[in-house]
Formats: C-alpha cells, sequence, structure tokens
C-alpha cells in the first residue's frame, strides 16, 4: 500500500492543485460511495483503531476487517447497525478495537491530535485535530462515545454526496451558528496545508489557501452577504465539478 504522505498529497479539500477532478481520473462517476475494505483501511481513525486488534505479524494495511472471533459487543448493536452504513462484523472489529484504544469507552481531543500526528508526522497536525474533534462531538461536552465516532465515520466513509456535504459544512462551520464565515473557512484550509507538511507541496506559496478560499467563497456566497449558508453551500457543491473534485470530501484528511 502506498505510505501516507503520498497518499495524503492528492488534493482531498485543498483547492484544485493541478490535479485532474476524480471522476475524470477514475473514469467513474465520482460520487459512488467506495465501500470496501480496501477504501475503509485509508481512513486514518479507523487504522489506529484496528491497528491494536490485528493479529500479530499480519499487515494491517491489507485491509482486513475480518478479526479474530469479538468478544466486545457495544450496547444496540442493531441500532447501530440501523443507523449506520456498516456491517454487523465491521461495527464489532471497529468496537473492539475502541475498546483497546479506549478502555474509558471516550475519546478525548488530545487522542485525536496523537492520531494524527502519527499519520502526518512530516507536518503540524495540532489545529486540524481540533477541528475535525470538534465536528465529530456533537453536543460539544468535550469526549466522544463509540456511537458518534462510528455514525460520523459512516457518514465520511459511506454517506451519500449530501450526506457527507452537510458534515464538511458543519466541519467548517468552526463555532457552530449555521453560517460559513471566509475566516473558517480560511482556518480550515490552513489547518490541513500545516498538518500536510510544507514539503508535501514544496511549490506552494504562503497564501495558496487564502487563494483558494477567495474562489471558493465567491462562488459559494451566492447573495453576497458575506456568510455561507447551508443551502448555498449544498448548491454550490452539487453543482461545480471543480470544488466537488478537490474536496473530495476528506477522504484522505480523515
Amino acid at each position: 500500500s502506498q505510505p501516507e504522505v503520498t497518499k495524503a498529497s492528492d488534493g482531498s479539500l485543498l483547492g484544485d492543485l493541478g490535479h485532474t477532478p476524480l471522476s475524470k481520473k477514475e473514469g467513474v462517476k465520482w460520487q459512488r460511495p467506495r465501500l470496501s475494505r480496501q477504501a475503509l483501511m485509508r481512513c486514518c481513525l479507523v487504522k489506529w483503531i484496528l491497528s491494536s486488534t490485528a493479529p500479530q505479524g499480519s499487515d494491517s494495511s491489507d485491509g482486513e476487517l475480518e478479526l479474530s472471533t469479538v468478544r466486545h459487543q457495544p450496547e444496540g448493536l442493531d441500532q447501530l447497525q440501523a443507523q449506520t452504513k456498516f456491517t454487523k462484523k465491521e461495527l464489532q472489529s471497529l468496537y473492539r478495537g475502541f475498546k483497546n484504544e479506549c478502555p474509558t469507552g471516550l475519546v478525548d481531543e488530545d487522542t485525536f491530535k496523537l492520531i494524527y500526528a502519527q499519520f502526518f508526522p512530516q507536518g503540524d497536525a495540532t489545529t486540524y485535530a481540533h477541528f475535525l474533534f470538534n465536528a465529530f462531538d456533537a453536543d460539544g461536552n468535550g469526549a466522544i462515545h463509540f456511537e458518534d465516532f462510528v455514525v460520523g465515520l459512516s457518514i465520511l466513509l459511506r454517506g451519500t454526496v449530501h450526506e457527507k456535504l452537510k458534515w464538511a459544512f458543519n466541519l467548517y462551520d468552526i463555532n457552530k451558528d449555521g453560517y460559513i464565515t471566509k475566516e473558517e473557512m480560511l482556518a480550515i484550509m490552513k489547518s490541513i496545508y500545516d498538518m500536510m507538511g510544507r514539503h508535501t507541496y514544496p511549490i506552494l506559496r504562503e497564501d495558496t489557501p487564502a487563494e483558494h478560499v477567495e474562489r471558493f467563497f465567491q462562488k459559494m456566497d451566492r447573495n453576497q452577504d458575506g456568510v455561507v449558508t447551508i443551502e448555498e453551500f449544498l448548491e454550490t457543491c452539487q453543482k461545480d465539478e471543480n470544488i466537488m473534485s478537490s474536496m473530495q470530501l476528506f477522504e484522505n484528511v480523515i
């Protein structure tokens, strides 16, 4: 499997860094959710969780979710199966890893920072991990339960375009007031650039995140009132192939 650094450098939310839009590159419609185990294992959070449960000597990057018999079972597994797009077996594997990594049953922000520092050693992931944690922490109490964790993961990895965009809006809306400001969008973009590390994109100039934000914002803020609403965000993203392909909905930075 590819090393994280190269994998992480192919676009994600970073704007159109001279990349072919995904739909053209792969010859398939971009929206089709990838349900393979390999796609699952490209997710840092899944890798983190499953690393503790992978059988010794196995290559966990093969994307094997079929782990040895699972003893742990979360409360309401059937309900979680109905709420998410994970199979029962996948939920059991995720839960087993979650309990190994977080015996208290809760993930805090410092854990997110450690995970992302591990997967993006070439940059500073602190700020991005902070924003991402807040997007998962729906009730804002500083801790994420297993249930919140897998519901969020399910949207990001297997949700419809509409579901993923709503989640993306929530990430960008840092103060959760229902609007995205240019400053909020810039803060998220900068945090991703910082995490990717300067050498990942040696050609980038300091003002590149600001340029992307300026361009995105002009397209999204349809009534020019200085803020982007969820309606404006959804409409623009779904109509604009460049925004869709450059967002590539987090697949490389979750």
